[in-house]
């Protein structure tokens, strides 16, 4: 039995499986880097060992520190979460020769299947169907087809190439993600669907040869091949799903797999199914199995690794719907880039439990108000899952419970997230892998530009009831009341300029907003338009600000944190920058520079100082945050400075390159 489980994480999975330790009165073991060590998963252990360094290679990846950890705290079992090293056969080899306990399948089926091109082999064979497949670059020539990863998952290293000519490109920057990503460049070519879905059996194994499995999972909304909501059960007619199941479970009893998997499939709009890799180990969208069965996965895992068999003997019907999103650190506005920094505010109401099968509005969180957001890892915050009834009623549940998140600090994807959730095709179930690339609408942000200046006010506004409230002597008069009303006062944000004057009585006597040079007929500092809607100010506290617009209450909750203003209202939330009254001056930029939107490292240089480039063009590649990021040139024109050389480290805002525009020749 169990007494003491190292968890090989970090993050949300590190805390989900340390709450059903705490649950089963087991006793943890966290790891963590010089990075992560305050964050709340090295909190909630009961022990914590240090591994020294940030990067993954030099903590989370290394297989000999995490088990020296294990021997030095007294652990006697390890549960490697999911990433790092959770399908590393040599890992699970390694626990075992160490005669501690390995939470998870043994290293021979890890190794069957962590080989993508074996495990098509092998699984053939076994009877489970399969897309055609290519190793060598130079045998294909049916288009569109998918480059991926052998040795890994997660989107990362994946490429739709749609003909031959941008085969070659591809495959490479597959290869040097992937090696990034999983220490191995090995990638092989899949016939791409189009309009496929993306579903996906979880199976359970036992050590008495039993394999079932749990259901089926939905997961074709991705971005950047990586899912972003997940859903269960999936709708799907009886007999694929059956199918789906006899495949799985075909698959599964072929490695003789114990412990949890989770078999990947494209359905096909014909109604085929094409298996498309075995994940052997938790996934991270395990929960809306969970709300959907009652069970407790990684309590199975852990009652499979002492041996025991599985309590259920068939796949368990399905009670209700339950549909997860993730929340990722990422800047919508600069193309969805991962975003780092510190999380001021971290709050979802509604939230009926953490980490558990309890049904209701469930956050499976890596962060609390504070976190860091860093460079080092990826880019998820939390998963968010909603369980109801019916499928409609999670997706509005788990919509509404989004919207009225507050958090702050650091850009997100929840606006994407809650569009998607809202729309008719996602509730007439209409979705594929290309839902995103189909409706762009989605993208855009949940607060309308119209609304934007309003936020604006009530920032104004809470800004100056705060002043009030801290001012040492007649602190009960209105902020800027004059016997002889003059100038406005006025607040200045990054993108947007509040005017407004209040009456002795702290009435809104008038306001205005002005913004920056939008187009080239807008002359800078000029009204955005000279239609504004009436608005009476009915409360102003510092955190909070009740509008009347035209008619209607509007409630804002305002959070500020130094310059940083964050305004959460009815129609959508607002990140604001104030500036100060007296500006210190800044250092100039040169014309045509572009600086790192992350910390990262230069992995590629592609141009040279003195060569012309067209608008566009690729420069370098940064790699932050297991991704890589092209840099490319703005306009056309002559690259004038590279100052930072390949495996260059640097930091947000360095300068990355110079570009000399171009003379307009008129």
């Amino acid at each position: 039995m169990i007494t003491r489980l190292l968890v090989a994480n970090r993050g949300e999975i590190a805390r989900r499986v340390l709450a059903t330790c705490r649950a089963l009165g087991v006793a943890t073991v966290a790891v963590h880097s010089d990075a992560d060590a305050d964050a709340p998963f090295v909190a909630e252990a009961d022990q914590a060992v240090r591994l020294p360094g940030n990067t993954p290679a030099e903590t989370y990846l290394r297989i000999d520190l995490i088990l020296d950890a294990a021997r030095r705290s007294g652990a006697d079992a390890v549960h490697p979460g999911y990433g790092f090293l959770a399908e590393n056969a040599e890992f699970a080899a390694a626990v075992t020769d160490a005669g501690l306990t390995w939470v998870g399948p043994t290293a021979k089926a890890i190794a069957a299947m962590g080989d993508k091109m074996a495990a098509k082999a092998l699984l053939a064979d076994a009877g489970v169907p399969m897309l055609p497949t290519w190793t060598d670059p130079d045998q294909v020539t049916d288009f569109p087809v998918l480059v991926k990863a052998s040795a890994g998952g997660g989107g990362r290293g994946m490429r739709i190439v749609r003909d031959a000519a941008g085969l070659a490109e591809a495959v490479a920057g597959a290869r040097r993600e992937a090696a990034a990503a999983f220490g191995d460049g090995t990638v092989f070519i899949e016939r791409y669907v189009e309009r496929g879905r993306h579903v996906e059996v979880q199976i359970f194994g036992d050590t008495h040869g039993t394999v079932v499995a749990l259901g089926v999972r939905d997961c074709s909304i991705q971005r950047r091949h990586q899912k972003i909501v997940e859903e269960a059960p999936g709708v799907l007619p009886d007999d694929v799903r059956e199918r789906l199941h006899s495949a799985a479970v075909a698959a599964g009893r072929a490695v003789d797999y114990v412990g949890a998997g989770t078999v990947e499939f494209l359905l096909a709009p014909d109604g085929q199914v094409h298996f498309l890799e075995m994940n052997t180990r938790l996934q991270v969208e395990h929960p809306v199995t969970e709300l959907t069965t009652g069970l407790d996965l990684v309590r199975l895992q852990l009652l499979v690794a002492e041996g025991e068999p599985l309590p259920v003997s068939a796949t368990p019907a399905a009670e209700g719907h339950a549909i997860e999103v993730r929340l990722c650190a990422e800047e919508p506005a600069q193309g969805f880039r991962p975003a780092t920094g510190t999380l001021h505010r971290f709050a979802i109401p509604g939230v009926d439990a953490e980490f558990g099968p309890a049904r209701g509005l469930r956050l499976d969180s890596g962060v609390v108000d504070g976190s860091t957001v860093s460079v080092h890892y990826d880019s998820m915050l939390a998963k968010v899952v909603a369980w109801a009834p019916t499928r409609a009623e999670a997706a509005r549940a788990l919509a509404g419970a989004l919207a009225r998140a507050e958090l702050h600090g650091v850009a997100t994807n929840r606006d994407l997230l809650v569009r998607v959730l809202r729309s008719g095709e996602f509730a007439a179930a209409e979705v594929d892998t290309g839902f995103l690339e189909r409706h762009p609408e989605v993208f855009e942000p949940l607060l309308p530009a119209d609304r934007v200046p309003l936020a604006a006010l009530a920032a104004a506004l809470a800004g100056a009831a705060a002043r009030r409230a801290a001012a040492p002597v007649l602190a009960g008069l209105p902020s800027g009341w004059r016997n002889v009303p003059a100038v406005p006062q006025v607040t200045r944000f990054t993108d947007i300029e509040i005017s407004y004057r209040l009456t002795r009585t702290g009435a809104l006597a008038e306001w205005e907003r002005r913004g920056p040079r939008l187009t080239d007929s807008v002359e800078e500092g000029a009204p955005l338009n000279t239609e504004t809607p009436t608005v009476e100010l009915v409360s102003a506290a510092p955190e909070r600000v009740v509008l009347d617009v035209d008619g209607v209450r509007h409630a804002f909750r305002v959070h500020r944190v130094g310059s940083s203003v964050f305004v959460d209202g009815p129609d959508g939330a607002a990140s604001l920058t104030e500036l100060p009254r007296l500006p210190r001056p800044t250092a100039a930029l040169a014309a045509g520079s572009l600086l790192a939107p992350l910390p990262g490292a230069v992995t590629r240089v592609h141009v040279e100082v003195g060569q012309r480039v067209a608008a566009g063009d690729l420069l370098l590649t940064l790699e932050a945050m297991k991704l890589e990021h092209p840099v490319l040139a703005p306009a056309d024109g002559v690259v004038a400075e590279l100052p930072v050389p390949p495996g260059g480290q640097v930091e947000t805002g360095a300068v990355l390159a110079v570009v000399d525009p171009e003379e307009d020749p008129q």
